[in-house]
């Protein structure tokens, strides 16, 4: 089981990279693809939201790289440095997918609402879970009240691991509407609009891949546990 854990493991990491890898070229490559119509990620950002009828969500610029995200707690589209200012499809792409996930939080999208109310217990939950799984393989060695404590720290990693595959369909559904709004709005042109969808679809499989890796290590200490115990 440890030597196919560690194959598996390893095939996932591997995967993670050459995503990795692949995604960083894409947005370089895209990000020399200039907008025809000249606006900058901020202004992206802006006209999408305002065009779905969203005026109390601001659009703001923050440091870093690839650290853009939208913050549903204060309402705010954070866009990195690049994105903020640059004017070329990789901007406009992940301008918009941000503003994806502020639409779904004005529409009440299902999928984003059930992530929200994980994201308190997952923050405990990611941070202690193996942890408490191990620690009740130590103490299945001495007594039988380990097993408690080790499925305690699976259920722990179990959440961890439902809310990295409850991920999915919300970054997925961001990138469809923003590629939609895009589209439909006439936004880019055919070649810049080829090009924030392939980003996009770059940028998605790196969650694929971690949700994957989540559900590995979750059925590697599973059989730890359940081994143990027979």
């Amino acid at each position: 089981m440890n030597f196919g854990y560690l194959i598996l493991i390893g095939i996932i990491s591997l995967f993670s990279w050459l995503v990795s890898s692949k995604l960083k070229s894409k947005f370089e490559f895209y990000s020399k693809v200039q907008l025809r119509n000249g606006m900058s990620g901020k202004e992206i950002a802006e006209k999408m939201l305002a065009d779905n009828g969203i005026r109390d969500v601001k659009v703001i610029s923050v440091a870093g790289r690839l650290t853009d995200h939208y913050n549903p707690s204060d309402k705010t589209v954070n866009l990195s440095e690049a994105v903020y200012n640059q004017r070329n499809a990789a901007a406009a792409a992940v301008a918009a997918h941000e503003c994806g996930h502020a639409v779904q939080h004005a529409q009440a999208y299902s999928w984003l609402t059930m992530r929200s109310k994980m994201v308190p217990l997952v923050s405990i939950s990611s941070k202690l879970s193996q942890w408490v799984v191990i620690g009740g393989l130590i103490l299945m060695a001495v007594n039988s009240f380990g097993i408690y404590v080790a499925t305690a720290g699976l259920v722990l990693m179990a959440i961890a691991t439902a809310f990295s595959f409850v991920t999915l369909p919300v970054e997925y559904d961001a990138s469809n509407r923003a590629l939609a709004w895009l589209k439909n709005k006439n936004m880019l042109t055919q070649q810049e609009y080829v090009g924030a969808e392939d980003a996009l679809k770059w940028a998605a499989r790196t969650y694929l891949v971690a949700a994957l890796g989540a559900l590995a290590s979750l059925l590697y200490w599973a059989f730890q546990v359940l081994g143990r115990r027979d």
